[in-house]
């Protein structure tokens, strides 16, 4: 039987909404005796509208004196879902938190203030959220001074933001991706307003530098871009996220030399597109080939990124890449599916037989390079041959690992109007059948591992045993051997003794541990 479709309509109804004050700052709303303060909310038509305002970066200091001291005393949990960037946007919300006084707590009874930072990828993610502000109404009932956020991506939805102010009216704050330096600002409205506040940009933000944010362990994520152009027809990200805005060349390389400095082991560059990064540069020609090559020269053991997009992998990028050092052999590049017809109906800009030549490029000139991939089974229209297509290119290029999705309608994309004309049976047998030839060929790539001495970063104990250590090769591999606590944060030389489908296990090489 095909899922419900979910019916946004009810959401819009305010009929029994009361405007209390309205002028140039935003309004005030009373709904079911809840006052709502909105200062702006997501608005569908003009995210997809691409504005031809200059994107400033400004270099203000983000929490004011008077706001410091706000949170002596209190403590947060923030509760993360979906991709690196959110997981980012997090750190600096940490960041900002406790440069407010507050202190971080994972017992829900001791918090003060509790952000859920959401995901609008697939619709599971939306439901997820909405399961634990079901939860936490009642622990708002017992403690009714906790304050309650919803951020992140669903926030830039209108429905969302609609179905919240409607349904959850024990909800505080709802702010976007855009407008995450405002969290002092909007915790202050919502502490001593005692309303429910609602700031959600649909412009795209500026780019604020000098946010403080809080990085534990030794692998660090930096934004050097954010916003996507691509407008793929499944995807919510350019509506949540905004236009490409690539942050200054400079101010990149001033945060990865400090994160060197500060003895961190490894860092990810991060964007929805990475490949697109500098392009709406007006004053330099400067590209992320150019932005690799620099950071290149900077004292850091490991160099990643992540995502690309296969139509602006250049050559030049593949250059640098080339060189080796501190840039990693492992390279994630979402193909979403094998099928030219299917790629066009995606507004992918690609066709089967460029990424092929992309693969074929990038295999020349890093012959030890690692691929991973992105894929989704059940595309609308997607018929029998076309997924064949898509099994027999994972089998071509030969994918070390690839994240698999069932697809699913988000409400607002050009796709969710299409017919969805695939038996969720149907996707579901698709997905099996992708998952095995991954997993097969996962294996085949481990087992050429066995006896070879890799490089290791350790990252903590082993979830399963504490006697067992894990960390990652430069290709990302996850590898398990015996080992002492004193070892984490190291990197070791680690002989593979047996490779499995998820992870490989071997035995540390005496004399061989290295803290750079």
């Amino acid at each position: 039987m095909a899922k419900e479709t979910k019916d946004y309509s009810k959401y819009f109804d305010f009929s029994d909404a009361k405007v209390i004050s309205e002028d140039e700052n935003g309004k005030k709303i009373r709904i079911r005796g809840r006052d709502i303060q909105i200062l702006s909310e997501p608005n569908h038509r003009k995210e997809k509208q691409r504005g031809k305002e200059d994107v400033q970066v400004l270099y203000n200091t983000a929490v004011p004196e008077e706001l410091k001291g706000i949170g002596n005393g209190k403590k947060y949990i923030i509760y993360t879902y979906g991709c690196q960037m959110n997981e980012h946007d997090t750190e600096t919300m940490k960041g900002l938190l406790e440069e407010m006084g507050y202190t971080p707590t994972e017992e829900r009874k001791d918090a003060n203030i509790i952000l859920l930072n959401t995901c609008a990828i697939r619709e599971n993610a939306e439901d997820k959220v909405f399961g634990e502000l079901g939860h936490l109404k009642g622990l708002k009932t017992e403690n009714p001074n906790l304050l309650l956020g919803v951020c992140g991506c669903m926030s830039q939805e209108e429905g969302v933001v609609n179905r919240i102010m409607q349904k959850h009216g024990f909800v505080d704050m709802i702010f976007g991706t855009h407008n995450i330096h405002r969290l002092p600002h909007l915790i202050r409205e919502a502490l001593f307003s005692k309303e429910m506040v609602v700031e959600v940009w649909s412009k795209e933000g500026d780019i604020i530098e000098n946010l403080p944010k809080k990085r534990e362990g030794m692998r660090a994520w930096v934004n050097i871009m954010y916003g996507c152009d691509k407008f793929c027809t499944y995807c919510i990200v350019p509506f949540t996220r905004g236009k490409e805005r690539s942050r200054r060349p400079e101010d990149v390389i001033a945060e990865v030399r400090d994160l060197a400095r500060q003895g961190f082991k490894e860092i990810t560059l991060l964007g929805q597109n990475v490949n697109a990064y500098g392009k709406d540069f007006t004053d330099i020609d400067y590209t992320f080939a150019n932005l690799m090559d620099d950071i290149r020269l900077i004292d850091i053991p490991r160099v990643r990124f992540t995502t690309s997009h296969p139509r602006d992998f250049d050559d030049d990028l593949i250059e640098v890449l080339a060189k080796g050092g501190n840039l990693v052999e492992h390279i994630h590049l979402p193909v979403q599916s094998g099928n030219t017809e299917v790629l066009k109906r995606m507004s992918r800009k690609y066709s089967r037989e460029h990424y092929l030549e992309l693969v074929r490029k990038i295999k020349k000139a890093i012959p030890d390079v690692v691929l991973t991939t992105d894929i989704i089974v059940g595309f609308p229209g997607e018929t029998d041959e076309q997924f064949e297509d898509t099994l027999s290119l994972v089998r071509e290029v030969g994918y070390d690992f690839a994240f698999t999705f069932i697809y699913s309608p988000r409400e607002g994309t050009p796709a969710a109007v299409m017919e969805d004309n695939v038996p969720m049976e149907v996707k579901k047998e698709r997905l099996q059948r992708l998952n095995d030839v991954v997993n097969e060929h996962c294996r085949i790539s481990n087992d050429l591992m066995k006896g070879k001495i890799v490089e290791v970063l350790v990252e903590g104990e082993s979830k399963n045993n504490a006697e067992v250590l894990s960390g990652r090769t430069r290709s990302n591999k996850l590898v398990h051997f015996e080992g002492g606590k004193d070892l984490i944060g190291k990197f070791v030389q680690v002989e593979i003794t047996d490779p499995m489908t998820w992870y490989i296990k071997g035995n540390i090489v005496s004399e061989a541990v290295t803290s750079a």
